[in-house]
């Protein structure tokens, strides 16, 4: 427990610079999370004994990982339409999280967002901490609670809009790990794809 600990004391520091309104404007937020994201792969590798090798990717996997994917960004494209109904502060607050990608280059922000930052996440918070839970509690429990501290270290950004994000993709990722680890592949793939979706390809 005191590795993971340590582990979880660690990202939410990260997220706390990224995020948090007294340090964000100190850091360069992709380089940071590029940073990061490096930070908590290290952590699953050297903490949670995470084996690459592992992760097997074939048709199935890629084929699961892009349907998850495309009903994650509709459920993402009705709330957003729900939540501007219901909440007047809903639009600026995504505004202000789409305002993350101003000037930065495209390409390179999909490729981040693909290759490092969306796989790191699921590595981290789903193949590690929430494996690493279910070994002091039930699954269910461990899966909950993986879920909820997913959603708190987004809390220093001060955006209800992020942090329900953090919340429902916490549930929908670490639901489907509950349910179906050995296509882990599939879930991490899917938030890869998903990130660059909702961000640089198709953003809500």
């Amino acid at each position: 427990m005191k590795k993971l600990l340590l582990s979880l004391f660690v990202a939410a520091t990260l997220w706390f610079i990224m995020f948090s309104p007294w340090t964000a404007s100190l850091v360069n937020f992709w380089c940071m999370m590029a940073f990061s994201a490096v930070i908590l792969t290290l952590l699953a590798y050297f903490m949670g004994g995470l084996r690459l090798a592992q992760l097997r990717f074939d048709l199935r996997e890629l084929f699961m990982g892009l349907l998850i994917a495309l009903v994650l960004w509709g459920v993402f494209w009705l709330g957003d339409k729900l939540s501007q109904q219901m909440f007047s502060f809903a639009r600026p607050q995504v505004d202000l999280i789409y305002g993350m990608k101003d000037g930065q280059n495209s390409w390179l922000l999909s490729a981040a967002l693909l290759f490092l930052i969306g796989p790191a996440e699921e590595l981290f918070w789903r193949y590690y901490v929430q494996r690493q839970f279910c070994g002091f509690f039930s699954p269910n429990v461990a899966y909950l609670t993986a879920t909820f501290v997913y959603a708190a270290v987004h809390l220093p950004s001060l955006n209800f809009m992020l942090i329900m994000s953090a919340l429902v993709c916490g549930l929908v990722w670490g639901g489907l790990f509950r349910i179906m680890p050995r296509h882990f592949p599939a879930i991490m793939l899917s938030h890869a794809l998903w990130d660059a979706a909702v961000f640089v390809w198709f953003p809500i």
